[in-house]
């Protein structure tokens, strides 16, 4: 099985898929004119100003949401594996795709804002890959196939972020847990699974609550430790960069030969990391309450940023300036030592590089503050997991009329992410992060051809918004004036809005 799954794996994560990401990336930088850069303040601006409703979170709240799904293991036991299997040149390439990235993440999410719902049982707001693929050519010859394509990326997600991807969050928590205190992983896996099973049963509001008090306080409470661990290297900061920039273009003598894998393995992590362009941010997207779509683009375009160029980042310092990891060759710990560094023998890829390089700065504070971090991240991550699964099981709740068949249907899926967990946490690492890799191409292959066919709605409403500020407006979004079809909420909201502001007789 595990032989199989590694076939797949290679498959899935062939050079076709790394240069469809970055191509993408390059493609929707230049049609959107350089969005991630010229529209950061429209990002902080929406950030700060959302709104809320029964419907819909806030703009805070959906980004919280999506950083409980983007800042996970991947920001501290990814970056460990990219620097280990593609050498510290990898990383320039997770700030390459996470730049490229952000403008990637703002049309998949500014699609979802377009062609969201209503949930029939709960009046939240639905939508995502699954939701734009059907709805965007609906009234086309190419309905049906885009039906067929939205029901297999639904599929890909329900079994990507019910069982493979929580496994490699719980296999993080686990390893981590064990290298601080040496508690066995079965008792984690029970402890996370327990605590798990509490909060996604009060759904949307209970998540987003707790991911809006937790992702912002680890995330800055660990970027803060890096700082400090930077203060105390500062004489490495030069050697740090350095390393990193000449590794990633083979300059770099003692990483020569490894232009190819620093890139495939930058480009994998960091496409695992920020999630730009999986598909898994515009299920949150779509959740929250804006009046125009765009904001809420802005907004998830933002995400990539807090993820990669800071989360990501601190992690790399760390590693690196400590001097705290080991380079193999052949993409794997069996293969030769490339470089060793000042690692500890016996540490496995993974947690321990960040935990041995805060442990060296901070004499018996690492392994505890990284184990607590890992917990914290990757259970927020499997929160959002959850959530996005529940999502696309709604969009197959739809075709269903019985209401107890519905709620059956999402206590199954509940106990798939439960099960999904206690496996994760008590499997080897290896065959975690294969799934876990499996689970983000497959969905990562499909997003992506999907928004390269549908980016005109979210071009169209990007140039809708820029006029309506130009003229000093607060847009609104009204998808009929723009030719854009099958956005039936919008259209709905639009009707309610004009009846509001019409004066009734004898008013």
């Amino acid at each position: 099985m595990e032989a199989f799954i590694n076939a797949l794996n290679n498959i899935i994560w062939s050079p076709a898929l790394v240069f469809l990401c970055l191509g993408a990336g390059v493609y929707f930088t230049i049609v959107t004119k350089f969005l991630q850069v010229r529209c950061i303040p429209d990002m902080l601006r929406q950030i700060a100003n959302g709104e809320k409703s029964d419907s819909g979170v806030s703009s805070f709240q959906s980004l919280m949401i999506s950083l409980a799904g983007r800042v996970g293991v991947g920001n501290i036991a990814g970056v460990s594996t990219a620097i280990a299997f593609g050498g510290p040149g990898a990383v320039f390439w997770m700030w390459t795709v996470a730049m490229l990235g952000s403008a990637t993440s703002f049309i998949e999410c500014t699609l979802a804002q377009i062609y969201k719902e209503k949930d029939q049982d709960t009046g939240e707001y639905r939508g995502g890959p699954a939701y734009y693929i059907e709805k965007a050519y609906k009234h086309t010859a190419a309905g049906p196939f885009m039906l067929v394509y939205g029901i297999i990326f639904a599929i890909s997600m329900i079994l990507a972020t019910s069982y493979f991807l929580p496994g490699i969050q719980a296999n993080g928590v686990s390893s981590a847990i064990n290298n601080a205190w040496g508690i066995e992983v079965k008792w984690s896996a029970i402890v996370l699974a327990g605590i798990l099973a509490i909060i996604v049963i009060g759904g949307i509001k209970r998540i987003a609550n707790f991911a809006s008090l937790v992702v912002p306080f680890m995330a800055v409470l660990y970027i803060i430790f890096a700082l400090i661990i930077m203060l105390m290297n500062f004489s490495e900061i030069p050697h740090v960069f350095g390393i990193i920039f000449k590794s990633a273009f083979n300059l770099e003598a003692g990483f020569s030969g490894m232009l190819g894998v620093a890139i495939m393995w930058g480009v994998k992590r960091g496409i695992y990391s920020n999630e730009a362009g999986q598909g898994t941010g515009p299920q949150s997207a779509a959740a929250a309450e804006v009046s125009h779509p765009a904001k809420q683009g802005f907004v998830q375009a933002f995400a990539v940023y807090v993820d990669t160029l800071f989360v990501c980042s601190a992690t790399a310092f760390i590693i690196i300036s400590t001097d705290m990891y080991k380079v193999f060759e052949g993409e794997s710990e069996d293969g030769a030592v490339r470089y060793a560094g000042s690692l500890p023998d016996g540490v496995p890829v993974g947690p321990g590089f960040v935990q041995e390089g805060m442990n060296s700065a901070l004499a018996g504070f690492g392994p505890s503050f990284v184990a607590l971090a890992i917990a914290f991240f990757a259970f927020t991550t499997v929160l959002a997991y959850y959530y996005m699964a529940e999502v696309n099981l709604a969009y197959f709740n739809r075709w269903i009329k019985s209401a107890t068949v519905r709620r059956a249907l999402i206590w199954v899926l509940r106990l798939l992410l439960i099960a999904s967990v206690i496996i994760g946490a008590t499997t080897t690492p290896g065959s975690a992060w294969a799934l876990g890799d499996i689970g983000v191409g497959a969905t990562a292959w499909l997003n992506i051809i999907a928004i390269l066919f549908l980016q005109v709605p979210a071009l169209k409403a990007l140039k809708d918004y820029s006029a309506q500020k130009k003229a000093g407006l607060d847009p609104q979004f009204d998808p009929e004036a723009l030719g854009i079809a099958n956005a039936q909420f919008w259209v709905e909201r639009k009707a309610t809005l004009n009846q509001q502001n019409t004066p009734q007789p004898g008013a």
